[in-house]
C-alpha cells in the first residue's frame, strides 16, 4: 500500500522517496508569469532597439495564457506540495477563492501592460518594465494559493519587491525616486513587524502551515498566551500596509504621483488584492480562535480607513497639479476602508462573510482601472492631471466622458453604475449581519461623503469647456524660465503640444473595463454568485 502525498510517495517497505509529485496544472497561472518575464528578461539582451516593442507584445501574450490557465482549475479544489505525514496540509491550494483573486490580479496586470505599451516606447526602459510588471503579478497570484506563513511572506515580497522598481522607473525624475524611496521604507518596516509576528507565532505553535496553526491554537500553554496573541496581531501589520489601511496609509498619495499612472492603477488594485488576500487567509483560515483579537482590529481599521480616505479626498483642490491621481489616491483608501467590513465582520458571524470582500473587489477592479485608464489619456495632452483638466471633456470627447462618468458612479454606488451600488448593500449587509452596527453607520456617513468628490469630478465632464487665449500660453513660455522650479517645470509641460493619436492599447483598455462595468451593471448577480463560490 503507497500513500502519494505532493511531497513525497511511502511504499509498502517504509521507504520514504524524496523526489515530489507537483500538480503542475495547479500552479500554471503564476509560474507562466514567472516564466515569461524570464523570457523578456534575456530576450530583452538580443532585441534591437527598433523591435522592442515586442517584448510588449510577448508580455501581454503570456498574461493572457496565465489567464487561459485558470480556466481548467475550475472543475475542484487541486492541492500541491503538501507534508509527508499529511496530505490534507498543504502550502499550496488552488481553489475558488485562489481562482477569484489570481483571476483579478492577472487582469489588473493585463490591462496595466495595454496601458503601458505606449510608455514604454518612448518614457521607460522596456525589457526592465516587462520584466517587473510580470515578476510583480506572479508573486501576487501566488498569494492568495499560499497555505503556510513562509510561502504567504515569499509571495508578498516578491509581488512587493518589483513594484518599488516600477514605482522608480523614470530615471531623472525627482518625484518617481522619492515615491519609491517612501514606498521602500514604510513597506521594509511593515515586512519586518510582520516577520516578528510569524517568528512569534511559529514559537507558540510549532507549524507554519495555516490549517495546522489554527489546530495548534486552541492548544497554547496559558504562559505562552500573550506571545500567541502579540504573533496574531503583528502578523497583520504586512498585510494591512498593503491595503494602505489607517495608519499604514501615509505612502498612497505620494507613490501614486510619482508613479507612471499605470502603475499607479496596478498598486490600486492589484496591490490591494495582496493585502486582502492575504489577510483573510491570516486571520480566517490561521487565526479563527483569536477573533476577539483581530476582529475589533479590522472593525476599527476599517472605519478610521474609509473616513481617512474619503475625507482627504473631499479636500482635494481641482486646480492642483495631479489632483486626479491624489483623489483616486486618496478614494482607493477610502475603498480599501469598505472592503475591510467583511473580513471584520466575519469575526462576529458564523456565516460566510468572505465573499462580499470578494465581490467588492472584483467590481472596484474594473472601475478603478477604467478611471485610471482614461486619465491615462486625458494626460497625453494635459499632463499636469488635475481634476480642472477634465473640464468641456464631453464637448470635444464625448465618449470618453461618458466612459469616465460611469466610472465614476460606479465607485460612489449610484445608477447606472449598479454594480457599484450592490457591491456596497453587500458589504453593508455583511456588517449589519455580524451585529456591527455602528460600523453600518460609519460607512452610511463615508458613502455620503464620497458621493460629493465623485459627484463634483462627474459634473466637471459635462461643463463648458474654458478657454485660455493664445497671448495667456505664450506668457506662460516665457515666464517659466523665471519661476520656482517645480512651478516652471508644470508651466512648461501645461504647454506640451498633444501626442498624436490616441494608442489603440490605451482604447482597448478602456473598451475593456467599461463593456465588463456595463455588463456587471446590468447582471450584478453573475459577480456576486461568483464570489459566493469563492469561500473556503
Amino acid at each position: 500500500m503507497a500513500f502519494d502525498g505532493a511531497a513525497g510517495i511511502t511504499t509498502a517497505s517504509g521507504v520514504t522517496s524524496l523526489v515530489q509529485s507537483v500538480d503542475w496544472l495547479a500552479i500554471a497561472p503564476p509560474t507562466i508569469a514567472a516564466a515569461v518575464a524570464l523570457l523578456v528578461l534575456v530576450a530583452d539582451l538580443f532585441v534591437p532597439e527598433k523591435h522592442k516593442r515586442l517584448l510588449g507584445v510577448g508580455a501581454i501574450t503570456g498574461l493572457v495564457v496565465a489567464i487561459l490557465a485558470l480556466v481548467p482549475l475550475r472543475s475542484g479544489d487541486r492541492e500541491t506540495f503538501c507534508l509527508r505525514t499529511d496530505a490534507n496540509t498543504c502550502s499550496y491550494t488552488a481553489d475558488h477563492f485562489t481562482l477569484a483573486i489570481q483571476l483579478l490580479v492577472l487582469g489588473g496586470a493585463l490591462l496595466t501592460a495595454l496601458l503601458s505599451l505606449h510608455e514604454t516606447r518612448n518614457r521607460l526602459p522596456a525589457g526592465e518594465f516587462w520584466f517587473l510588471l510580470l515578476s510583480s503579478a506572479a508573486g501576487a497570484a501566488l498569494l492568495p494559493a499560499s497555505r503556510d506563513l513562509a510561502t504567504l511572506v515569499v509571495a508578498l515580497e516578491v509581488a512587493s519587491l518589483p513594484a518599488f522598481a516600477l514605482v522608480g522607473l523614470r530615471r531623472g525624475d525627482r518625484l518617481s525616486s522619492e515615491a519609491a524611496l517612501k514606498f521602500f521604507l514604510s513597506s521594509v518596516t511593515a515586512t519586518a513587524v510582520t516577520l516578528l509576528g510569524v517568528s512569534f507565532v511559529y514559537a507558540t505553535t510549532g507549524t507554519l502551515h495555516l490549517t495546522r496553526i489554527a489546530a495548534e491554537m486552541g492548544t497554547v500553554p496559558g504562559q505562552l498566551e500573550t506571545l500567541a496573541r502579540l504573533g496574531v496581531a503583528l502578523t497583520l501589520i504586512g498585510f494591512a500596509f498593503k491595503t494602505a489601511a489607517v495608519p499604514f496609509h501615509f505612502w498612497v498619495p505620494d507613490t501614486y504621483v510619482g508613479a507612471p499612472l499605470p502603475i499607479a492603477g496596478y498598486l490600486s488594485v492589484v496591490g490591494k488584492a495582496v493585502g486582502f488576500s492575504g489577510l483573510i487567509l491570516v486571520t480566517v483560515i490561521a487565526f479563527p480562535g483569536y477573533a476577539d483579537v483581530w476582529g475589533p482590529v479590522i472593525a476599527v481599521l476599517a472605519a478610521l480607513t474609509m473616513t481617512a480616505g474619503n475625507v482627504a479626498a473631499l479636500r482635494q483642490s481641482t486646480t492642483r497639479a495631479w489632483s486626479a491621481v491624489r483623489l483616486l489616491a486618496w478614494s482607493s483608501v477610502g475603498q480599501a476602508g469598505y472592503i475591510l467590513v467583511p473580513i471584520a465582520a466575519a469575526a462576529y458571524s458564523s456565516d460566510d462573510q468572505i465573499g462580499a470582500t470578494v465581490a467588492y473587489a472584483l467590481m472596484y477592479a474594473v472601475v478603478n482601472l477604467g478611471a485610471f485608464a482614461v486619465v491615462a489619456l486625458v494626460a497625453r495632452t494635459r499632463p499636469l492631471n488635475r481634476i480642472s483638466d477634465f473640464r468641456g471633456l464631453y464637448a470635444t470627447h464625448p465618449v470618453t466622458a461618458l466612459t469616465m462618468g460611469f466610472f465614476l458612479l460606479c465607485l460612489a454606488g449610484l445608477p447606472p453604475g449598479i454594480i457599484g451600488l450592490f457591491a456596497k448593500v453587500t458589504v453593508f449587509s455583511s456588517a449589519v449581519d455580524a451585529g456591527l452596527g455602528w460600523l453600518a453607520v460609519v460607512m452610511a456617513i463615508n458613502v455620503v461623503i464620497a458621493l460629493y468628490y465623485y459627484l463634483r469630478w462627474t459634473a466637471i465632464l459635462f461643463r463648458s469647456p474654458e478657454t485660455a487665449p493664445a497671448s495667456t500660453l505664450e506668457s506662460t513660455q516665457d515666464t517659466a524660465s523665471e519661476a520656482a522650479p517645480e512651478t516652471a517645470q508644470e508651466a512648461v509641460v501645461a504647454v506640451r503640444p498633444p501626442h498624436g493619436r490616441t494608442p489603440v492599447a490605451v482604447t482597448l483598455a478602456i473598451v475593456l473595463t467599461a463593456s465588463a462595468a456595463v455588463v456587471l451593471s446590468g447582471y450584478p448577480q453573475l459577480v456576486l454568485r461568483f464570489a459566493a463560490t469563492s469561500l473556503f
